[in-house]
């Protein structure tokens, strides 16, 4: 098993915000089987203000390549990121076209 952390941040806007968590107390059933099909076993999502920090359980043939390329073929998968992204920004050092941005550990007990 692999661990993953990831941060996005969300437009701060209260009505906004109370959207995008609404939209995940009901993700769609095809987004669910995407994100199961590619191998991530458990994802979490916190919220901090209008941060976001995902964690992501995977197999150990987990691919964040493979996972990538599965979701450009997924139609379902793209309307999903395209209605999410009238939620979410990029953090400031973000690439063009970078949403979450994987965490570096730097601390384990």
């Amino acid at each position: 098993m692999k661990r993953y952390c990831l941060a996005l941040d969300l437009v701060d806007d209260p009505a906004l915000i109370a959207e995008y968590e609404a939209y995940h107390q009901a993700v769609w059933p095809e987004i669910k089987a995407s994100i199961l099909d590619s191998g991530i076993t458990n994802m979490e999502i916190y919220r901090l203000g209008n941060r976001l920090f995902m964690i992501m359980d995977t197999t150990d043939l987990f691919s964040f390549d493979a996972k990538s390329e599965m979701d450009r073929n997924n139609p379902k998968v793209q309307e999903w990121e395209q209605l999410m992204w009238k939620y979410q920004q990029a953090l400031p050092q973000a690439k063009p076209g970078e949403k979450w941005l994987l965490m570096n550990k730097i601390f384990q007990l």
